[in-house]
């Protein structure tokens, strides 16, 4: 690299190794105090925040579940009126898909790509905070809404015209179509800063076949948002308009046509699946390689099923339509996709199966909660192929069928990997190990008693139990296995109970990490556990897929960036060949008042239009702030 002179010291290369050290952790350090909190644009600050958040919203939502289960375990229960649990089921699917499955996979990204590639921040590091600002005010809508009686009870997919203005009175709907808003924005503004990230802060010799798996399903899924996403953000904005103004997107009498919010809903909606799904396979691939002490089978067909995954995820959506009445060739050829859609799992599981048969598998805790993953998921696949069968289709839809099916491919295709992922990568964020005994306590408590209480939903939908009752009769054939799920349930709790006890314990008083306790080969764990401030003192040159394993001893590095500024290191986007020096944004609190300022504006739209006129004076403001030239020197070539 070249560049204007500089003072001889301010180079790393200039350093000796505590000197550079000291002057990086001064140059990329959090402000002290309160205000410097709240200021930081630290990846691995923001990301710890986000995983935490996304965690109490899970619990949120447990809570939500256990009442659903109490309520449905007997005949005719009362604990819950038909009002109430339209408002818990609705919260329930809302809070676990926006705000706990999505936001949680781009939290663990937004603490780990940078690392993986070799990276000192993510791209466009004030966005990530405003991110997750905006992301936790839409979760906060949404909870105190339900505090006030005012939570949405039209589902979480909120079909108009139940949603609409007709039927769908008050406010709940409306605060429903803000908060998808609330996360849209956060997640779309994660998916860019990732992308950007992936492509262009990735070390030196990083080619595009050196990319970990994960980081690989991080770029697909973050495309995946990106087409996705604005789907739902033109749904939900219609159907504000169609509430509060008085258009007419899904009014029939009017020219409108209420099939166009099932359309766009899950044009977003079905490859959201995968937008949760694809991060967890992604973790998968790399968690199993120290566990099963070989690389993964087949790192070419485990990165093409990715994206075959990502592309033919938006063939889909029309399956969730079956009984609407479209022509039969849409019918045939979204069967046709949807049963297509298992070949790119399938090759990923017979890697994953490969790699442990060829390999010398250490059954720790994380590959437990792997190998639970692929006997849930691969039950959940085989119903999804059922399902995607236009006549048995028409037989179970709407019953507890498809509730069993998607909870086995959502929390076995997705919580059971997220969970292996906490016990693997606790140690590189929190310097401390988590607990291998209740990691197994856990791990069997879960995994027993999630195939108790979901398995027989099968059953009760095949006996016809309808989904999104609050009661039902007590001569139906149902009360047996609705009192034996809901029984099952509570080992399932205990088992979630059981992980947050580990992990708080285990940061309380657990013991110290090295700073590679899995001999793990990706870049994460070539830094300290936890990692410094500045990520890597030098930024590491990639050789090969395994860079730790390849140079145990000691990494080969990049040198030339300057220690007294918060320098990147730019590179190709195919070789990953330096380009340029990249100045990264210094902490500001102007994410935050820009977050703040959108809140406001957002949730007073809720009850006058003129909100969004007025409201973005001061989103103006804070964006002026968050922009405005602090005299930082210009790039250096």
């Amino acid at each position: 690299m070249s560049g204007p002179a500089t003072a001889p010291d301010a180079r790393d290369i200039e350093l000796e190794r505590s000197r550079l050290t000291s002057a990086l952790a001064e140059t990329w350090r959090t402000p002290s105090g309160f205000l410097g909190a709240l200021a930081t644009v630290d990846h691995k600050i923001i990301g710890r925040r986000y995983i935490f958040t996304a965690f109490i919203f899970l619990s949120l939502g447990g809570v939500l579940a256990a009442l659903m289960r109490i309520q449905l375990a007997q005949p005719e229960a009362r604990l819950l009126g038909p009002d109430r649990y339209n408002q818990i089921f609705t919260m329930h699917g809302a809070n676990m898909m926006f705000l706990f499955a999505v936001p949680v996979m781009e939290a663990v990204a937004v603490y780990l790509v940078p690392l993986m590639v070799g990276t000192r921040n993510i791209a466009f590091p004030r966005l990530n905070a405003f991110s997750y600002w905006i992301y936790l005010a839409g979760g906060m809508l949404l909870w105190i809404a339900f505090a006030l009686d005012m939570a949405p009870d039209v589902g979480w997919f909120a079909y108009v015209p139940l949603s609409g203005p007709q039927y769908g009175a008050g406010k709940r709907a409306d605060i429903w179509a803000q908060m998808i808003t609330f996360t849209e924005l956060s997640a779309l503004a994660v998916a860019v800063e990732l992308i950007v990230t992936i492509f262009k802060q990735r070390a030196p010799g990083m080619t595009l076949d050196r990319i970990p798996v994960f980081v690989w399903a991080m770029l697909v899924t973050s495309f995946l948002v990106i087409m996705a996403m604005p789907a739902i953000v033109v749904a939900s904005s219609s159907l504000i308009l169609d509430r509060l103004v008085g258009t007419h997107f899904y009014n029939p009498a009017e020219g409108g046509d209420v099939l166009l919010w099932q359309h766009l809903f899950w044009f977003f909606g079905h490859p959201e699946v995968y937008i949760i799904f694809l991060p967890a396979a992604g973790m998968v691939s790399t968690m199993i390689e120290p566990f099963a002490r070989r690389p993964a089978f087949g790192y070419l067909p485990l990165v093409m099923a990715l994206i075959a995954t990502g592309i033919l995820a938006f063939g889909l959506w029309v399956h969730h339509m079956f009984v609407v009445g479209l022509p039969r060739l849409g019918d045939s050829f979204f069967t046709a996709s949807s049963m297509a859609i298992a070949i790119p799992a399938s090759i990923q599981v017979f890697c994953w199966l490969a790699t442990l048969w060829d390999g010398k598998p250490v059954f720790k805790a994380p590959l437990l909660f792997i190998i639970g993953f692929i006997v849930t998921f691969v039950i959940g696949g085989l119903t999804g192929v059922m399902v995607a069968s236009v006549p048995f289709d028409t037989q179970v839809h709407d019953t507890y069928f498809v509730v069993a099916h998607f909870h086995y491919v959502l929390i076995g295709g997705a919580v059971f990997p997220l969970l292996g992922a906490i016990h693997y990568w606790f140690p590189k964020i929190t310097g401390k190990m988590m607990s291998e005994s209740l990691g197994r306590s856990s791990f069997w408590l879960i995994f027993i008693g999630f195939n108790a209480t979901f398995f027989p939903m099968h059953i009760l939908g095949l006996q016809g139990m309808p989904r999104r009752i609050y009661t039902y009769q007590p001569d139906l054939p149902w009360h047996g296995l609705n009192l034996f799920v809901s029984l099952s349930a509570i080992f399932l709790t205990i088992g979630f109970l059981l992980f947050f006890v580990n992990a708080i314990s285990s940061l309380r008083g657990g013991v110290t990490a090295s700073d590679n306790p899995w001999d793990a080969p990706t870049l994460e764990w070539a830094t300290t556990s936890p990692p410094p401030s500045y990520n890597f003192a030098l930024i590491p040159v990639v050789g090969g897929l395994h860079p730790v394993w390849e140079n145990r001893d000691t990494l080969s590095v990049a040198d030339g960036l300057r220690s007294d500024r918060r320098e990147l290191l730019v590179t190709s986007l195919a070789t990953s060949e330096p380009q340029v020096r990249e100045a990264s944004p210094q902490h500001s609190i102007w994410p935050l008042w820009a977050a703040l300022a959108t809140t406001v504006m957002l949730i007073w739209s809720i009850f006058s239009p003129w909100a969004v006129v007025w409201g973005s004076i001061p989103v103006a403001i804070a964006l002026i702030g968050w922009f405005w030239p602090k005299g930082t020197p210009e790039d250096e070539a």
